[in-house]
This record gives C-alpha cells, structure tokens and sequence, in this order.
C-alpha cells in the first residue's frame, strides 16, 4: 500500500496544471525573507533529489528586505539536466541581462526560491519618461483565495518608487 501511495504522489507531480494560493503584495511583502532588485547575470541547472533546478545567478542593485550580498542565487524547479528535461506550470522564466524586483524565500532545504512562483517576480522596464515600471503578468495557473475560493489573478503595473514606498510602509507596520 505505502509503495501505491509513492506512485500516485509521483503520477501527481507530473500533472501540467497547478493550483497556487493567491497572494497580495502585502502577503508577499511579508512573508518573503528577502527581497531585491537586480539583474540576472547567468544560469545554470542542477539536480536536487529527483527535481531539475535552474539556478540563476542575480547581481543585487537594492536590498529592501534581508541582508545584501553581491550575488543570490534562485533556484526555480524545472530545467534541462543532462538529456531530462522538467517542467512546472507557474514556474517563472528569467532572462539573462533583465533586472527584476524579487520577492524571494529560503525554506529549510535552504533553497533561495521566488514567494508563489511566478507572483513574486516583477520584470522591471522603463516607461516613455524614463521612470521604472515593475510589471507582472496575470498566472495562468489556477488561484484560491486563503479561504480556498477560486479567484482571477490580474496583472500588475507599478512604478519603483511605489513598490519601494509599499515596501518601507509594509515592514514598518502602517497602513496603505
């Protein structure tokens, strides 16, 4: 029976959809253990039990939570390993070259990971002033709310300065 259960766990983890629990930017806020503003500098994958990491490598511009350090690594599940190649829905893409906001955790597998996949990953582009935009597209993925409702995620479009001021007043305990 033990060995069953193992198998319908694995048959479970190959599935292409997800389900993720919709967090608000306070939640993320919060709940992250850093987060930073920088740029992806390079990638590689690693092999961690039986999932398949890509471990990017990010250059550090800003440090609004946790400690600062030249360089973080992130790991996202899924990757080419060797001739295996994994996937998970919701697991975010980063680009070589682009900066980003991330809201990221370390779990006890001391794994640098980005909060809700994809929820925690703001691209960071210039609007026709030149200002600092930080957007995020909508997940694709099925949401629940903390009470297990099923709810839209939408996408976000916010200015730097604003996300930063967000930030500062989220962690200093005042509200928006």
């Amino acid at each position: 029976m033990r060995f069953a259960g193992i198998l319908v766990i694995a048959g479970l983890s190959a599935l292409p959809a997800a389900t993720l629990q919709k967090l608000s930017l306070d939640d993320m806020i919060q709940k992250s253990t850093r987060i930073v503003r920088g740029k992806v500098t390079g990638s590689t994958t690693v092999m961690r039990g039986p999932v398949i990491y890509t471990e990017y490598r990010v250059q550090p511009a800003d440090s609004y939570k946790g400690g600062s350090s030249a360089e973080i690594n992130v790991f996202v599940a899924g990757g080419k390993y060797g001739s295996v190649t994994q996937t998970f829905s919701g697991s975010p893409r980063l680009r070589e070259g682009q900066e980003y906001v991330l809201f990221l955790w370390t779990g006890r597998s001391g794994l640098t990971q980005v909060i809700g996949l994809s929820q925690g990953l703001f691209t960071m582009t210039k609007d026709p002033l030149g200002e600092p935009v930080l957007t995020r597209n909508a997940a694709s993925e099925t949401m629940l709310d903390s009470s297990g409702k099923v709810v839209e995620d939408t996408p976000v479009s916010v200015r730097l300065g604003e996300m930063v001021d967000r930030i500062h007043r989220t962690l200093a305990g005042v509200s928006r």
